[in-house]
């Protein structure tokens, strides 16, 4: 089957809901049961079938089959965000004393919860340069290492690590790998076939695609994966809201047709920011000169609509003269929406493995599905407001 066709029936299943196209929304806390004996049986596997609302409806097991088919993983759990799958899928395979190695280059809330509540409750996070060869990482394994997290570009300085060689010599010492790969999606980075084990998606982002829904998934390689990231998203009392996943379950539909435009038009943004004079480098994993682009040919299949530019020195109030006259931009954190974003970032206040150092400020871009001529001409315009 290929891609597009998979992406329009995964999980669908209309004959189990009166023949409606799309599994409807289930707004539900309480479960009844026919018999004393039905609920004793519920009662005996409580991780399977619809018990409570909190534990799962047809929407959300509708939603995570979808996912699951596409990522070619056993099963999926979705939740509240994509913070949250990142908490679950780390919180199945640590323990008190355990100890767990991160790159570098991650999201900032993954480094916070590293960082805050992990520690507090005894476990160490090590964070490494992304960059490393993969046989490197062995030095920083430790009898209590128990995972390996990696985001593959990071979202906010687009380096790609080796993963599928990190993978191996995680495995090669019985770690887990967790890959945080929202930026790839399930179309253009197949996660689970480069050696990740826990496969994360900030599913408000590209699967939801609308910016209108909080939304996160965890996909497992194996059944015995699957039941950690289940059973520990159920102690936690995490849950996706119902329509939060039905909106992804929406957005997933027209993924494949959504990420070809914020592709094109990324790499086209970038190009021409590439030849202005106040664009000191554009970081685009796509793009030739990015230091890690045959890593990125090798691995994967697309890119996304995210990257970075760095500008020529400016203070910031010619910044705000640039990005407050935008009109098709809207400045705002999240991406993977159909708008166009602009955030300026500053990468040296969440790094410790290795230094992250401008000269200029760094904007993170997303390309929206806007016409890319308007785009260009509203960027220019900015610039050109900056005296860039």
């Amino acid at each position: 089957m290929k891609t597009a066709t998979r992406l329009a029936h995964a999980g669908r299943t209309p004959a189990a809901h009166h023949g409606m196209v799309n599994t409807p929304v289930y707004h539900a806390s309480t479960v009844l049961f026919e018999s004393l004996a039905d609920f004793d049986a519920s009662e005996r596997d409580p991780f399977t079938g619809v018990h409570y609302g909190r534990l799962g409806t047809p929407t959300q097991f509708s939603f995570e089959a979808a996912v699951a088919d596409i990522e070619g993983a056993h099963g999926c759990v979705s939740t509240c965000s994509g913070l949250a799958a990142i908490a679950i899928a780390i919180l199945s395979v640590a323990r008190a004393g355990a100890h767990i190695l991160v790159a570098d280059n991650v999201y900032g809330p993954t480094r916070k919860f590293c960082d805050g509540l992990l520690a507090r409750y005894g476990v160490t996070a090590e964070y490494f340069d992304p960059l490393i060869a993969a046989d490197e990482l062995a030095r920083y394994i430790t009898p209590e290492t128990c995972a390996v997290f990696v985001e593959a570009p990071g979202s906010l300085t687009f380096e790609i690590a080796d993963v599928p060689g990190l993978a191996a010599t995680a495995h090669a010492h019985g770690l887990t790998v967790i890959a945080d790969n929202t930026w790839g999606t399930p179309l253009y980075f197949d996660s689970l076939a480069h050696g990740v084990d826990l496969s994360v998606h900030a599913a408000t982002k590209y699967i939801v695609g609308h910016s209108d829904a909080m939304l996160g998934t965890i996909s497992a390689v194996d059944e015995t994966r699957y039941q950690g990231i289940r059973r520990t998203a159920i102690a936690l009392g995490y849950c996706a809201g119902p329509d939060d996943v039905y909106l992804g379950a929406r957005g997933l539909r027209t993924l494949g047709q959504r990420l070809p435009v914020h592709e094109a038009n990324a790499l086209a943004l970038a190009n021409w920011l590439a030849e202005q004079p106040g664009v000191a480098r554009v970081i685009h994993p796509a793009r030739a000169d990015h230091p890690q682009h045959e890593r990125w040919l090798r691995d994967f299949s697309g890119a996304c609509g995210l990257f970075a530019v760095e500008l020529a020195p400016i203070d910031r109030t010619r910044l705000a003269q640039l990005i407050d006259g935008l009109d098709f931009y809207g400045l705002g954190a999240s991406w993977g929406g159909y708008e166009s974003l602009v955030l300026p970032v500053d990468p040296s206040h969440s790094r410790s493995a290795k230094t992250w150092q401008t000269d200029g400020p760094l904007l993170r871009i997303h390309a929206g599905l806007e016409h890319i001529d308007d785009l260009v001409d509203d960027m220019a315009a900015g610039l050109a407001r900056a005296g860039l």
